[in-house]
């Protein structure tokens, strides 16, 4: 599951608390700044083979949405 995935390289890589990850949290809420988006976006492409840019992270408002394009990305890969 996308989400699992996420909140897994969210929890691992980018140190974000696993109780912080819910599917309404923002990316505020999970005090991640542009610099985190960057390597999320490196670490989606490199354990998911999702090309997603930071830029697109930036413009998704909550992890659900997020997670929403992760899913729609691994149905064109």
């Amino acid at each position: 599951m996308q989400f699992e995935q996420l909140k897994e390289i969210l929890v691992t890589k980018l140190r974000v608390a696993p109780e912080q990850v819910t599917p309404e949290a923002t990316w505020e809420d999970i005090e991640l700044d542009s610099l985190a988006m960057v390597e999320l976006s490196l670490m989606l492409e490199e354990n998911c083979g999702l090309r997603i840019g930071d830029d697109e992270l930036l413009e998704t408002p909550t992890i659900k949405d997020m997670v929403r394009l992760m899913e729609e990305r691994s149905t064109t890969a």
